[in-house]
């Protein structure tokens, strides 16, 4: 297996053609996805369901940044993903994932380690990564063991985002929100690896988006790609007619209601979506949120 730096130049220019066809194959041009230009979310935290914003339930542990982008963060409140530095490495791990659905329970059994490679944890100081983030943790598996509603259903309010997962993903990551340890975008300002992937101190793997290194095929509405902390499903870019998603399309929490394929029947169950825009993959919890067990580190 050969693992593929998604943030070079050459493959941002095929994905964003990708996109493109994908829309034609659909009967709809699809807007082009311009990676190198993709808004900074930096100041979008909401204290309340807001569009396009994170509901974090605590603001006051945010601390000084690690790093400030330089050149891949543009003047003109952007940022340049094509130009991000990732962690070099090709790192494989005994990957352990299972989703099982017990009566009105679905199970997800995990030990955090992803199915595709990763970059080499810590970073290593020779790398241009360094310069930007001396990241000092190891990936470690951890113990991950939920029960959510295997039909959840939309709470009477929406909920705010915890520090740490707040879901997973099917490659055996958990995704953290869009905010970084400072408070600002993770996506934007944080050194990951090709998978846009990283360890926390605990060694815990996560992503604050959807990792690349999903496999989100086809040219109609996306597969499902995890499952929030509610239950409720998340899926990739693509909406009903395979248009590539924005904030515009989906509801406060980043999602909308639609017949779906869930379990393997068509339901009209409400979802999440992930989007190329902050807040990249849910900005507060439609349903009722579950508490992450932690295991022993």
């Amino acid at each position: 297996m050969t693992l593929i730096h998604l943030a070079h130049p050459a493959f941002i220019n095929v994905l964003m053609t990708t996109f493109f066809f994908c829309g034609l194959l659909a009967g709809r041009d699809v807007a082009a996805v311009d990676l190198t230009r993709l808004p900074i979310g930096d100041g979008h935290i909401s204290s309340k369901p807001e569009r396009g914003s994170a509901w974090a339930c605590r603001t006051d542990m945010f601390g000084g940044r690690r790093s400030h982008g330089e050149e891949w963060i543009r003047g003109d409140g952007t940022f340049d993903f094509a130009a991000k530095p990732t962690v070099e490495g090709r790192v494989s791990w005994p990957h352990q994932f299972a989703v099982t659905r017990e009566g009105s329970e679905r199970r997800i059994v995990s030990n955090n380690l992803p199915n595709h490679l990763t970059g080499e944890f810590p970073i290593d100081p020779r790398s241009k990564a360094y310069r930007y983030d001396p990241n000092p943790n190891e990936i470690r598996a951890q113990e991950m063991r939920i029960d959510l509603p295997a039909m959840p259903t939309v709470a009477e309010g929406a909920s705010c985002l915890r520090l740490g997962p707040i879901g997973t993903l099917l490659t055996g990551g958990v995704f953290f929100n869009a905010l970084d340890a400072s408070g600002e975008d993770a996506v934007a300002h944080e050194i990951q690896d090709g998978c846009q992937g990283h360890p926390q101190r605990t060694g815990s793997y996560h992503y604050h988006s959807l990792t690349t290194c999903s496999k989100d095929e086809g040219s109609g509405h996306s597969s499902l790609m995890g499952y929030a902390f509610d239950g409720f499903g998340i899926f990739g870019h693509r909406g009903e007619s395979g248009a590539v998603l924005t904030n515009a399309d989906l509801d406060e929490c980043h999602g909308h209601t639609h017949e779906i394929v869930w379990d393997g029947k068509r339901t009209s169950l409400y979802h999440y979506h992930a989007t190329w825009e902050y807040p990249y993959t849910i900005g507060c919890y439609r349903g009722r949120p579950e508490h992450f067990p932690r295991g022993p580190r």
